[in-house]
């Protein structure tokens, strides 16, 4: 069934940085995503959580091992097709929402189907469809200095969805938020991970939000430490 598929496989994956004392920050992962799964990734600091965010997302390349990506060996690529796969499979979602000041949060939106190369109506139709599947469509004018943070981190959200990727990463989605809009954005990944399907990774510090999504991988010493599937309906 390609709902259970892997969309996501790392193999004995290791990321070294020498410094004058050598430091694994990764040391053999081995990892199987499926495709549509929402999961969580936690560890404490230096754990290696921002390194294998950074491989997944196709910013940084390994000492050793392979990732497949949606079917892709990204670890085999040039940077030339590296980069055009990170623009064609992956969304980010940063803790801070890095909106542009002087644009609308439609614009926003716009910019990335722009930069794809959509025409301008077209990018505005899908923008404003995103915007109100995250219950903005009454703010669609207004620039990052006219919102909320929860608001302005749903701007955020709906770019990541932009280009209709098959991976969302969230890196501490809701780390500069208060609880309220924590709980908020949350609820509108899991939404969009069951109406849209797509898989979401969640990097953070927060277990109370890891305890909710349908997988926790955690990370000790550049290592998964600890997997632990919950299958929630």
């Amino acid at each position: 069934m390609n709902g259970e598929s892997n969309i996501i496989e790392i193999r004995n994956l290791s990321k070294i940085y020498s410094n004058g004392v050598e430091v694994r920050a990764l040391d053999g992962i081995d990892l199987d995503i499926k495709r549509g799964e929402f999961l969580s990734v936690i560890g404490p600091s230096g754990s290696g959580k921002s390194t294998l965010l950074h491989m997944i997302g196709i910013l940084d390349t390994p000492t050793t091992g392979t990732i497949t990506i949606d079917g892709r060996v990204i670890t085999e690529m040039t940077e030339s097709d590296r980069s055009q796969a990170r623009n064609e499979i992956l969304g980010f979602v940063f803790q801070y929402h890095h909106l542009l000041p002087d644009f609308s949060a439609l614009e926003n939106v716009m910019m990335p189907l722009l930069i794809a190369g959509k025409s301008r109506s077209d990018a505005r139709k899908i923008a404003e469809g995103l915007l109100n599947d995250v219950d903005l469509g009454d703010r669609m004018d207004h620039r990052p200095t006219q919102l909320s943070g929860g608001q302005a981190q749903r701007v955020a959200v709906a770019r990541a969805l932009a280009n209709d990727p098959s991976i969302v990463i969230g890196d501490e989605p809701t780390g500069n938020l208060d609880t309220k809009s924590s709980d908020m954005i949350y609820e509108l990944l899991r939404k969009l991970n069951r109406e849209k399907g797509q898989t979401f990774i969640l990097v953070t510090h927060d277990e109370k939000m890891a305890r909710k999504t349908d997988r926790i991988i955690r990370l000790v010493d550049g290592r998964i430490f600890e997997d632990n599937d919950f299958d929630r309906e």
